[in-house]
């Protein structure tokens, strides 16, 4: 089992240590630092970043939302930063939702699957360099000829040489259909949460899946005595992403949340959230579900429930550390 570090996205202010905190991480033998977007800061600059301050670890867009820029414009990030990074980038995509798509970016966000194919496509394309470039499809057209056109764009060819024509995409999912697209055109699938002991809500989807597939999950982790207690921060996510991320009969993660078990809850999370009872959406939250998809509790504790992470098709446990000593104790803790 490898381990991921998350930065995420910015809040009000960047975070001081990141780079110190990045540093550690690799010296303790984490395998890739991940950023991530949602409308505040964006993903690909922090990376660039640790890309001169670091020297093996991996780093990572968790996700990059597809809405925010032209395929080819995702294509000539994610080459440039493969050349910082000396070949240690890896691309992560994903939709968000109608409320971010079409209220912070201005783009409409109908079929999500379909326009997440043709992106994959085009920057795939791109980035082998093999010819000048062109593409029709229902989203995208290069050289574009619609409706504001001047008729003189040219078919070009990315005009830097990418270090490599492959670099790793993978893809943050969530329904049956987006995960198996994901297993389909992918390296590698980012799930938003995962529980080990219910491998059956995407084993179909994930059942042809390569040996080098990947799968980096991020997850709350904690080592204290009150294992229930530390669970607070992890429903008072849940709350908000289940009860608020998106609207009545179309929020992706309610949707997960069902088909993982606990449907009823999920819809009362919903309702009381949207009723403007946060801290009464957050107390709905099943304690159960929320220590499945987490890592709390003592030491002993999280190393026999990692048995469950070991053997499930999972290969990255990511987590949040915001200071040395909690950076060493979760390797310690899952790295041994």
């Amino acid at each position: 089992m490898k381990l991921g570090l998350i930065w995420g996205y910015w809040t009000a202010d960047p975070p001081g240590d990141f780079v110190a905190l990045t540093q550690e991480a690799e010296r303790l033998g984490y395998d890739c630092a991940w950023s991530a977007e949602s409308w505040g800061s964006d993903a690909f600059s922090p990376l660039a970043y640790l890309a001169a301050v670091t020297d093996r670890i991996k780093l990572g867009t968790s996700v990059v939302q597809i809405a925010a820029r032209t395929p080819t414009a995702v294509a000539m990030h994610a080459m440039t930063l493969d050349h910082l990074s000396e070949g240690r980038f890896i691309l992560g995509l994903g939709v968000s939702g109608p409320q971010v798509v079409e209220g912070w970016y201005g783009q409409p966000s109908e079929r999500p699957l379909a326009r997440t194919r043709e992106v994959v496509e085009i920057i795939r394309t791109v980035l082998r360099r093999e010819d000048h470039f062109s593409f029709d499809g229902d989203f995208y057209q290069f050289p574009y000829g619609g409706p504001g056109s001047e008729g003189l764009g040219k078919s070009l060819k990315i005009m830097t040489h990418p270090r490599r024509a492959e670099i790793p995409i993978y893809i943050g999912a969530e329904g049956p259909r987006n995960v198996a697209q994901t297993a389909e055109i992918a390296d590698g699938w980012i799930p938003l949460y995962y529980s080990p002991f219910r491998p059956e809500v995407y084993a179909d989807q994930i059942a042809d899946v390569g040996e080098d597939f990947q799968i980096p999950v991020n997850v709350s982790m904690y080592i204290g005595d009150d294992w229930e207690e530390a669970l607070w921060p992890v429903k008072a996510t849940l709350g908000f992403y289940i009860g608020g991320m998106g609207a009545k009969g179309q929020n992706y993660h309610t949707k997960l949340m069902a088909r993982m078990g606990f449907e009823e809850e999920a819809l009362r999370i919903q309702d009381l959230f949207l009723e403007g009872k946060r801290d009464e959406a957050i107390a709905a939250v099943p304690t159960a579900f929320a220590d499945e998809i987490s890592l709390v509790g003592p030491v002993e504790r999280i190393r026999d429930r990692l048995a469950a992470w070991e053997e499930s098709p999972v290969t990255m446990l990511n987590v949040s550390a915001r200071d040395p000593q909690t950076l060493a104790a979760y390797a310690d803790a899952v790295l041994g």
